[in-house]
């Protein structure tokens, strides 16, 4: 059984060196990525279905132990788009209280993740699958946003895409003409901000700052966050209990599972990103595990669902962050604007935040059409399927069968890739010991080679291999282009060997790598072969091939 991983964050490493230089850097940047979370956390979290101080809140407690035991320096965690349409299905289906029960199980899922050492997890979802579903949800975030940002008399916009999209197609022709003035002004403004200005002043904040100043000036009649929850309470969150429901707790497995899968997801691209942009190397299994004690905590203070948040880690790493302390940093500027400026807030229109989603939507899609032409038709086909199965269904049915997909597809390649070819004379030199070329096979023997993987889904491609000519007494079969071999495999090689002796026929195996060799070994097969059956190249099996003949032993 492997060993638990080590509980080492980041944190401890960047301190061992730190100094005034390395603050002031992490300090400017962590400031800046706290402007930019500031609006984005308000807007994800009334996407989400909950009141806007949860996101703020969220920011605050999740990016701050996210960043105080993560497994990354630089990645900055707090809510996200990603989480918009999961949190908002479960908050209509299940209530805000069983989100909060979601949120602490997929946690709890998050640790087990990292103890279990799954931190390599991002592998197992392939390109394709991950901009399926990445473009589907930016749809819906899109689509749900349209209430707020044309002003429209909803009260609260319905889950599922055609209910959204029946009530859009009714409701449309109602929409507010002052309301979609400023909304149409932040988004541009939004869009068209000068990326030199971005660094030390994020678009998203001048477009939330301008259309609050100017709602409040002019006394427009727009819905804001005062009107709609009564504005952001200043203080420190409460702690509150957990209501559990046992009755019911099951139900919940499923969506919770559902939010620890994209939020493992979310943070290990996102330090993937991270490591790519600095040349760093994050701890994965030690970053789920962070992140799961974030979000086991956010729940008992009103918090939702954090992740690793790309845009924001891109924020600290291009204004100079060099360490986690430019996370904590970010998540004490917030805790600060709580404690002295919330009552601000209640300005706020609702309007400029929709804005602000709408942008983030259009940036987190990947649009280019263009690339599907590069993608191989079976890849193509998993990212329509995923993405349509995002926007109609939900998520966890388009990752169950976006994988499933993927799965069989992968199977299939593996499976054409494979091939067992009789060795001849022509056979051009590619490698002297492995190679027939300059060597011959004596009568009685006939030789062949596997190329790619002999698992379960090729296996049976040995099994023309116990059918040979009468003259035929031995057959030598070469592994060194097999690059993969399970237990199915394993058992198809011992079955051909135990109908060949069966007929008096040996089996000689030869140039297996070493884990092959390794597995041959500890399933016993190469004591059912005998030892000298097995040899590490050609050269050697030909010799063993013509003392068999010689000889006449079959087994030894």
């Amino acid at each position: 059984m492997a060993a638990l991983p080590s509980f080492r964050p980041q944190l401890i490493d960047s301190l061992r060196h730190y100094n005034r230089a390395l603050f002031r850097q992490d300090l400017m940047a962590g400031l800046t990525v706290g402007i930019v979370a500031l609006p984005l956390a308000m807007a994800f979290a009334i996407a989400s279905g909950v009141p806007p101080q949860a996101g703020i809140f969220t920011a605050v407690i999740a990016g701050f132990l996210a960043s105080l035991l993560g497994g990354t320096k630089l990645c900055v965690t707090g809510p996200t788009g990603a989480f918009i349409v999961i949190i908002y299905g479960i908050v209509m289906k299940y209530g805000v209280a069983n989100l909060i029960i979601c949120t602490f199980m997929a946690g709890a899922m998050l640790v087990l993740m990292g103890l279990l050492r799954l931190g390599q997890v991002i592998k197992f979802f392939p390109m394709p699958l991950i901009t399926g579903f990445t473009n589907g949800i930016a749809v819906l975030i899109f689509l749900t946003q349209l209430k707020d940002f044309f002003g429209l008399p909803v009260a609260q916009m319905p889950a599922g895409f055609f209910a959204v999209i029946d009530t859009l197609r009714q409701q449309l022709p109602l929409f507010d003409p002052l309301t979609l003035v400023i909304s149409i002004a932040s988004l541009l403004l939004i869009l068209l901000w000068p990326k030199r200005f971005n660094s030390r002043l994020p678009g998203p904040f001048v477009a939330l700052v301008l259309a609050t100043l100017t709602v409040s000036l002019f006394q427009l009649p727009l819905e804001t966050i005062g009107s709609k929850f009564g504005g952001i309470p200043q203080g420190l969150p409460a702690f509150t209990g957990l209501d559990v429901d046992l009755e019911h707790l099951s139900d919940l497995l499923g969506p919770a599972f559902t939010i620890a899968l994209l939020g493992a997801i979310e943070s290990l691209l996102c330090a993937v990103v991270a490591d790519s942009l600095t040349g760093d190397k994050h701890d994965a299994n030690q970053e789920l595990i962070a992140q799961g004690i974030a979000n086991m905590v956010v729940p008992f203070f009103g918090g939702i669902p954090a992740t690793g948040a790309i845009a924001r880690t891109a924020t600290n790493i291009g204004n100079g962050g060099k360490t986690p302390v430019a996370g904590i940093v970010h998540a004490l500027l917030l805790l600060l604007v709580i404690l002295v400026a919330a009552p601000l807030a209640a300005y706020i229109p609702l309007a400029a935040l929709a804005a602000i989603l709408i942008a983030v939507a259009l940036k987190m899609g990947d649009w280019d059409i263009r690339k599907a032409a590069l993608f191989p038709k079976q890849d193509t086909a998993i990212l329509i399927v995923t993405f349509a199965l995002t926007v109609i269904f939900d998520l966890t049915i388009a990752v169950e069968i976006g994988l499933l997909m993927a799965a069989v597809l992968f199977i299939r390649r593996m499976a054409a890739s494979t091939s067992v070819q009789q060795l001849r004379p022509e056979h051009a030199q590619l490698f002297e010991r492995h190679s027939i070329a300059g060597k011959s096979v004596p009568a009685g023997c006939v030789a062949y080679r596997v190329e790619g993987a002999l698992f379960f889904g090729a296996a049976d491609t040995i099994d023309q291999l116990a059918s040979q000519p009468s003259t035929v007494r031995v057959v030598i079969l070469q592994l060194h282009r097999l690059v993969m071999l399970d237990t199915t495999g394993l058992l198809a090689l011992s079955t051909l060997n135990q109908r060949l002796q069966e007929q008096d026929r040996t089996l000689i195996l030869c140039g297996a790598g070493n884990e092959v060799t390794s597995m041959l070994r500890n399933a016993r097969l190469a004591h059912e072969m005998g030892v000298g059956n097995i040899q590490p190249d050609l050269t050697t099996a030909l010799q063993r091939a013509e003392e068999v003949l010689t000889s006449g032993v079959v087994w030894g």
